[in-house]
């Protein structure tokens, strides 16, 4: 039993001044290729054998013929062990060298192809995490420039939109300061009307700038939905009875909700005024709020006759209004984009799907 551990801890010693020396030279050498710290590892497990073997032999005081022996057994162990780490690291190494040339075509814009071959599993794990990151860096790149089209044609319609009242409002400001005006009070009325529309597009703009922003500041509370469901109905009534449209809300479930109450006023009167303004005299507009799954969810139906299924996709984008008026009542084509920001910022989502007759706006929010 002493002589098995004395050759036990001979063979410790030898192996741990190999394994030592090993670990510095692969400090030394950590910024080189692949292919090196392969040859090292392969070399530094034979050092730590040859030198184990040889302490061992050292201390039973081998005959020189059966240290020989020894000796050339590991050398030719170290020459297997060193051309197999020399081949693996070169086939690693180019491996990583295909990976490195795709990589770098997603970076430059393009999108990752998986490299040709059977890559190492490790490889592999990263090269499907790339291709992942990939897909999302061109799904984030087609938001981009949809995002940046969209804000192109928000400039150019806004632009179009103030100018049509700004010019009106000064004929008819000429007019009246010529004494031209048959009707000053027509006048008047006229300005005023047109004064809010503009005063109510340049609060959409504001809105709108703060969600992007990101400096939205919201007061949470608890709130009834069928409170909050029946002022919004109440604050839409007149238009409503304007266009001869019959608001009906009597699927409201009595459910609280944590949320701001006036921006959430505001998705839900943007939902009616849009509804309203899409449905024809002697149509209804049907308000539903229940609990789901998911968490409370508020509908909105309308009889505009449905959204062609290719707009679906864009119609809480800003700027988007479903048709080319550019005249009242089509707005500026911001209600809805404030009404998925607010929603958003309420950790909440918004849909739109086509039913029969119509289109039913969804706004899912967090229970309470």
């Amino acid at each position: 039993m002493t002589d098995v551990l004395l050759i036990a801890l001979f063979a410790f010693l030898g192996a741990a001044a190999a394994g030592l020396i090993g670990a510095a030279v692969l400090r030394l050498l950590r910024h080189r290729s692949l292919i090196v710290s392969l040859s090292v590892v392969a070399g530094v497990a034979v050092a730590a054998m040859l030198a184990g073997t040889l302490t061992v032999a050292w201390a039973m005081f081998l005959s020189p013929h059966d240290l020989y022996v020894v000796t050339t057994v590991v050398a030719m162990a170290a020459l297997i062990s060193l051309v197999t780490a020399v081949l693996l690291g070169r086939r690693v190494a180019a491996q990583s060298h295909e990976l490195a040339l795709a990589t770098r075509s997603f970076g430059d814009g393009g999108t990752f192809a998986m490299p040709a071959g059977q890559p190492a599993a490790e490889l592999a794990a990263l090269a499907r995490e790339l291709a992942a990151t990939s897909a999302k860096l061109d799904s984030s790149r087609e938001r981009e420039r949809a995002l940046e089209t969209s804000r192109r044609e928000l400039v150019a319609w806004i632009s179009h939109d103030l100018r049509t009242p700004l010019a009106g409002l000064r004929a008819m400001a000429e007019a009246l300061e010529d004494g031209m005006a048959a009707d000053s009070g027509r006048y008047l009325r006229q300005i005023r009307v047109e004064v809010e529309r503009m005063n109510s597009m340049v609060g959409d703009l504001f809105e709108l700038s703060r969600i992007q922003a990101g400096s939205l500041a919201l007061a949470p509370a608890r709130i009834s939905l069928h409170d909050l469901v029946g002022d919004a109905l109440a604050g839409a009534d007149p238009l409503a009875r304007e266009h001869g449209v019959r608001l009906v809300g009597d699927r409201i479930d009595e459910v609280p909700v944590e949320v701001d109450g006036k921006e959430m006023s505001r998705v839900l009167g943007n939902l009616l005024i849009n509804a309203i303004r899409r449905t024809p005299p002697d149509g209804t507009v049907a308000v539903a709020a229940h609990r789901s799954d998911s968490g409370v969810v508020v509908s909105v139906t309308d009889g505009c006759g449905g959204i062609p299924e290719e707009d679906l996709p864009r119609v809480f984008d800003t700027g988007w209004r479903g048709s080319h008026a550019r005249t009242p009542p089509s707005g500026a084509g911001l209600g809805l984009a404030i009404v998925r920001g607010i929603v958003e910022a309420h950790a909440g989502r918004t849909e739109v799907r086509n039913v029969q007759g119509g289109c039913c706006f969804s706004v899912t929010l967090p229970t309470a």
